[in-house]
């Protein structure tokens, strides 16, 4: 079997597809996208191509490493990307060829399902309490919220109390035992993350996420002795290389490797399998499409610390489309009881609506997050 064509797809809100057809007529579909650079991403998957052509699909870690070493230089959030969506399209048509799951390729599950949470809040989160009821009486037992708008290194703590105010207004609808994660987004610097943590174990938060940027890894273990909170982090580490230091490093208790960011299904699986030996758990970031969501449920499958599931059906980023518009079986990805269970159809599990997908190309989108500013004019942190 071999590779005879490649085509790539901007779609909204935010996302790339590829497409890796073969001279038998299994065809693969991968996310290879960075919010906000997708066009980046896109071109870059356009520049792998003359490796991939003419190549047998099923060798995905001979083409994973030639497409990782042979460029000499590598890493980073747009060829880990572009890796990734192509190492997903790859893992697809294998799993198709041998008509399994890819999941039963690595192992077999560990597990039926795994528990989901759902986004509130919006990027300025507010009306946070009505919108986590919500999400418990759809059945949902964990929800995930940013934390705060922008701060500056040191900053007021009127932005402190706001933030304490809707969490406590949370707790008080969805009761103690609801998971709440907050996610600080890299938003907050050391000091201020510091004071926030601290103050907010009154609430029994599932975790903090991003409570600094990982360029600041070094100062996890810091925050980590400020408080009693689990910490998560990971979303901007692109290789196993990266997730190395920041095991090293210590003071991170979850990890979070994104499938379309961090060298796909191949590079992920390697890296979870690291941080259970640092006794970490993993909780694949994905505020992607259904790809995406796909390729993380088949490495949660086969990860004994996967711990619950990001998932991007009704965040407030997806104007004009869900993931669930651009799949024909969106059955097969139901909540129930807040968990989802794992694909049981063919390589990905995921049949595209490409007629879909063409259409959306016809205009493709240029999403980009916001600028924000400080109150002196200077750039803040999105």
């Amino acid at each position: 079997m071999k590779i005879t064509e490649i085509n790539t797809y901007l779609v909204r809100p935010r996302w790339c597809f590829v497409e890796i057809i073969t001279d038998e007529g299994l065809v693969g579909w991968g996310e290879p996208v960075v919010e906000g650079k997708a066009s980046t991403v896109k071109a870059c998957v356009e520049e792998m191509k003359p490796y991939l052509i003419g190549a047998d699909p099923k060798n995905i870690e001979d083409i994973w490493n030639m497409l990782y070493r042979a460029g000499f230089y590598r890493g980073g959030p747009i060829i880990m990307s572009a890796i990734a969506g192509i190492d997903q399209a790859l893992w697809d048509i294998k799993g198709k060829f041998y008509n399994a799951p890819v999941y039963e390729l690595m192992g077999g599950p560990c597990r039926e399902r795994i528990k989901v949470y759902s986004w509130i809040g919006g990027d300025r989160p507010s009306d946070v309490a009505r919108a986590a009821k919500e999400k418990q009486d759809e059945g949902f037992s964990a929800i995930k919220m940013n934390a705060t708008e922008e701060l500056q290194m040191i900053d007021s703590y009127e932005k402190i109390d706001a933030v304490l105010e809707r969490v406590a207004s949370i707790r008080e609808a969805v009761g103690k035992y609801f998971g709440i994660a907050i996610d600080f987004h890299g938003r907050v610097h050391k000091p201020m993350a510091k004071i926030l943590a601290k103050k907010l174990e009154e609430f029994d938060p599932m975790f903090i996420e991003e409570p600094v940027l990982c360029e600041h890894m070094e100062e996890f273990k810091e925050i980590a002795r400020a408080c009693n909170i689990p910490i998560a982090t990971g979303e901007r580490l692109f290789s196993k290389y990266d997730f190395k230091r920041l095991l090293q490093v210590g003071g991170v208790d979850i990890i979070q490797p994104d499938l379309s960011h961090a060298g796909g299904i191949t590079e992920v699986k390697k890296i979870a399998a690291m941080a259970e030996a640092y006794d970490v758990a993993l909780a694949p970031h994905c505020p992607l499409g259904p790809i995406a969501l796909s390729a993380c449920l088949q490495v949660d499958a086969t990860c004994y610390n996967a711990i619950i599931q990001e998932q991007s059906i009704g965040i407030h980023y997806n104007e004009h489309h869900d993931p669930l518009d651009y799949i024909k079986n969106p059955e097969d990805f139901k909540f129930v009881d807040g968990y989802v269970a794992m694909p049981k159809k063919p390589g990905l599990g995921v049949e595209v609506n490409k007629e879909l997908v063409v259409e959306e190309n016809q205009n493709p989108h240029s999403w980009k997050n916001p600028v924000w500013r400080h109150a002196d004019g200077s750039i803040a942190e999105w």
